[in-house]
C-alpha cells in the first residue's frame, strides 16, 4: 500500500497594475526553487516613499527573496528561518539604500513558501495579506500590522469600518523604518488538492470580501482569477485606485 500523497501540481499566476497612481511601487514574484520540484516562494511587496523610493524598496524585497531562495536547501534550512531572514535582510537593505536616497523608502511584505512536502509557511509585515482558501472557503488570513487593525482587535470599529477609515493607510510595522520589522509567521501543516494561497497588496484586497475572493480563486484558473481580480479592483476603484499586486498558487490534481 502506498502512502505517498496523490499526484499534484502547483498552478500559479501573478497580477500587477499601476492603478491610478503616477508610479508603480508594488513588486511581485512567484519563484520556483531551482533544484527542488514542488517548492515555491511567492512574494508581494508594496513600496512606499516619494516617487521612485517605494519601488526601490519593493525591488529590494524581491531581489533579496531571489538571492535567499537560490541558496535555500530544504535539508539544511527551515522555511520559517528562511522567511525570517527574508524580512530582516530586506529591512536592512532598504535602510541601506535610504542612506543614499533623499526619500524614506519603506515596504510591506507578504510571502509564503510551499515545501515539496506540501507544508506551507507564511510571513508578512504591514498590510499586504496572505489568504488561504480550501475550495472557496477561507481557512485563514494574515492580520495586518496597521492602526485600523488595532482598532478592530480592540472592538472599537468593525472590519467594514476599517476599510473606509481615514487612517487606514497608517502601518504599525513594515520594512525600512527605524523600528525592527515584525516577524509574524504562521504554518499550514499540509495543503490539500483544491487549496489556494493568495498574497496581495491592499490595493487589491481593499475591494473584495473574503467570500468574493474565495469564489473567484476557486471557480477560475489562476491566470483567469488573477485577471478577473485586477479587472474588478480597477472597476471598483472608480479612478482612485492604488497600485495593486497579487501572487496566486493553487494545488491541483494531476490529470
Amino acid at each position: 500500500m502506498s502512502t505517498a500523497p496523490p499526484g499534484y501540481r502547483l498552478a500559479a499566476a501573478t497580477g500587477l497594475h499601476r492603478g491610478d497612481r503616477a508610479y508603480q511601487q508594488d513588486q511581485v514574484g512567484v519563484l520556483p526553487h531551482p533544484r527542488v520540484p514542488g517548492c515555491v516562494l511567492a512574494v508581494v511587496a508594496d513600496g512606499m516613499g516619494g516617487k521612485s523610493g517605494g519601488r526601490k524598496a519593493a525591488d529590494q524585497v524581491l531581489l533579496t527573496a531571489q538571492q535567499l531562495f537560490e541558496r535555500y536547501t530544504p535539508t539544511r534550512d527551515t522555511p520559517a528561518e528562511t522567511l525570517k531572514q527574508l524580512v530582516l535582510e530586506s529591512h536592512l537593505m532598504i535602510k541601506l539604500t535610504a542612506i543614499t536616497a533623499e526619500e524614506e523608502p519603506h515596504s510591506t511584505l507578504a510571502a509564503f513558501l510551499i515545501s515539496a512536502t506540501r507544508a506551507c509557511d507564511v510571513i508578512h509585515a504591514g498590510d499586504s495579506r496572505v489568504y488561504h482558501f480550501r475550495g472557496a472557503e477561507l481557512v485563514s488570513r494574515t492580520v495586518d500590522h496597521s492602526f485600523v487593525q488595532r482598532l478592530v482587535d480592540e472592538g472599537q470599529i468593525t472590519e467594514d469600518e476599517a476599510n473606509t477609515h481615514p487612517q487606514s493607510n497608517l502601518l504599525t510595522g513594515c520594512l525600512g523604518t527605524q523600528q525592527d520589522p515584525p516577524l509574524t509567521l504562521s504554518h499550514i501543516p499540509s495543503l490539500e488538492i483544491g487549496d489556494t494561497l493568495l498574497a496581495c497588496s491592499d490595493g487589491l484586497w481593499h475591494y473584495f470580501t473574503p467570500r468574493e475572493l474565495g469564489a473567484i480563486v476557486h471557480t477560475l484558473s489562476p491566470r483567469e482569477a488573477s485577471e478577473m481580480l485586477v479587472g474588478k479592483a480597477r472597476h471598483r476603484a472608480r479612478g482612485g485606485g492604488d497600485n495593486l499586486s497579487l501572487a496566486l498558487v493553487r494545488v491541483e490534481a494531476l490529470g
